[in-house]
């Protein structure tokens, strides 16, 4: 795969635990939705493996450089939305550096030197108001809205069970862990009980949240639930 700009990587061998996961894991006539594309590292390499591949990233120059990525490498079967997603429609400033336009935020008290509006959708309104697939499985990265992604993504979660694969993200790290903690609660709800700390293998219980904190987790769909549902806030 050709790529222009961002950091990231190309799993291709063993290195990270991050990378001999996506590595591992078959994709074969998937579909997959990657929230928060980026530059697009991982849409390149979903879209190298899997069936079709729905790209969401409402920054302007992030979503110059995937779209310009997509194009250099003749691919068909991905579909870019510039949007952002979250709990509810709407629009939003959103505010970044030029340096790390990766991580930006919608935090109206943020100072930043770009501030850019953008649209948000949910996943549900989304996938059914553009016809778009029943994902197979859903990554998001989103700079900390990953909780407000999965609530505006209740039905579909709810209708077809895909896998979720969620980066964990917070300024400090009491907010990693409140932010952790919140969306295990949440996955749990919704009958995800199979949670796998991507970089230590270990399996996320009640009694480990606060590993979650840090990396990633690969979430599946167990069909058991806890009773209650956690609160958007």
């Amino acid at each position: 795969m050709r790529r222009k700009g961002g950091m990231g990587w190309m799993p291709v061998g063993a290195r990270t635990n991050e990378e001999m996961f996506w590595g591992g894991l078959p994709l074969a006539g998937l579909v997959i939705y990657d929230v928060g594309a980026y530059h697009g590292v991982l849409t390149l390499f979903f879209a190298s493996r899997c069936s079709r591949v729905i790209s969401y990233e409402p920054n302007e120059i992030n979503h110059a450089r995937l779209v310009e990525n997509i194009r250099l490498n003749n691919l068909e079967n991905v579909q870019v939305r510039r949007l952002g997603v979250g709990s509810q429609r709407g629009s939003g400033m959103l505010h970044y550096s030029p340096e790390m336009a990766g991580g930006g935020t919608l935090d109206p008290d943020a100072r930043a030197a770009i501030s850019q509006a953008i649209q948000i959708t949910t996943l549900d309104h989304d996938i059914a108001a553009s016809a778009l697939p029943a994902p197979d499985l859903i990554k998001i990265d989103i700079e900390g809205w990953e909780l407000e992604a999965l609530h505006g993504a209740r039905a579909t979660i709810d209708e077809y069970h895909p896998a979720l694969f969620l980066e964990m993200h917070g300024e400090t790290i009491r907010e990693k862990r409140r932010k952790a903690s919140e969306i295990i609660a949440f996955l749990r709800v919704v009958g995800y009980q199979s949670i796998l700390h991507v970089e230590t293998g270990a399996a996320i219980t009640p009694e480990n949240v606060d590993l979650a904190s840090e990396g990633h987790l690969y979430c599946r769909y167990t069909a058991s639930r806890t009773t209650s549902c956690p609160t958007n806030t």
